[in-house]
């Protein structure tokens, strides 16, 4: 199968290169490679390049710089994927686009489902949402919801994200910020590349899942379990939702369920484990 991989040098891109490297032969692209915005260069280079299946894992992620720079967020997050989606449709290819927690507006006490409905509160979660709804104008397509993503390429860029400040903090014995009151499922990019193959070789019926690591904790919660694989003494300094001085709004509680998913036959572990083989990979290179 010739898998083509948009935004193939970001974190969850360059893992969905790493999982699919074995036994497919994978297209990786780049922005210097392909510019989504542009939507001749899309049918351009996807025709060139006949994939059976387009995993697009770029997008404009700047959520607070999304409320000034409205339309270059629904460019990349929205008419870039009606783009990718046309491309597919005329090469009768899969496509798996990546979406995000933040459609949800975060008043429920329960995860979410694929079938609660969406109540974007920030122009960037807006633009996710339009971004799953084009998606579904491939033949065959996926939207995998995925939020809170760590991890590290071996070889790639250095790790980003929530998870990876709190790890290189800890280890450098510094205090650590924290929400106390935000609840999230956080998603291991390996296991979100993992879940993708999953679908995608087993044609797996389209539509909405939510790929996170199964479970769900606060950022406290997530902190103190790092601390503890870590083995080393936690300097918390907690924080409420309501005192952060953020230019967009973010969902309290995000955290979504993967049955479906699972249910599917991909199976994902907790996020507990996933911290625990995220450590296992990270500490040498941080410690040397």
């Amino acid at each position: 199968m010739r898998v083509a991989v948009v935004g193939a040098q970001g974190q969850l891109g360059a893992a969905v290169v790493e999982v699919f490297a074995s036994g497919h032969t994978v297209l990786p692209l780049a922005h210097a490679d392909l510019d989504i915005a542009d939507d001749r260069a899309v049918a351009s280079v996807m025709a060139r390049l006949r994939p059976d299946a387009i995993v697009n894992c770029s997008g404009f992620n700047d959520v607070d710089g999304a409320e000034d720079r409205p339309v270059e967020a629904l460019n990349v997050n929205a008419f870039a994927v009606r783009a990718l989606a046309g491309s597919a449709a005329a090469l009768g290819a899969a496509l798996v686009h990546y979406g995000s927690d933040f459609v949800f507006d975060g008043l429920a006490t329960a995860p979410y489902t694929e079938d609660d409905r969406p109540n974007p509160r920030s122009v960037y979660a807006a633009s996710k949402l339009l971004g799953e709804w084009f998606a579904a104008d491939a033949p065959r397509w996926y939207v995998l919801r995925v939020e809170s993503l760590f991890g590290f390429v071996p070889g790639g860029r250095p790790a980003k994200g929530s998870v990876a400040a709190i790890v290189n903090q800890l280890l450098a014995g510094e205090e650590v910020v924290v929400f106390a009151d935000r609840t999230v499922s956080p998603t291991y990019i390996f296991d979100a590349a993992a879940a993708t193959r999953h679908l995608i070789e087993r044609a797996a019926p389209s539509g909405l899942y939510h790929c996170v690591n199964s479970g769900a904790g606060t950022w406290q919660d997530v902190a103190l379990e790092i601390a503890r694989q870590l083995g080393v003494q936690p300097r918390l300094v907690l924080r409420r939702m309501a005192d952060a001085a953020l230019r967009a709004q973010r969902p309290q509680y995000c955290a979504l369920s993967n049955r479906k998913l699972v249910a599917a036959g991909a199976r994902l572990p907790t996020w507990q484990d996933a911290i625990a083989r995220y450590v296992r990979l990270v500490r040498p290179m941080v410690t040397d």
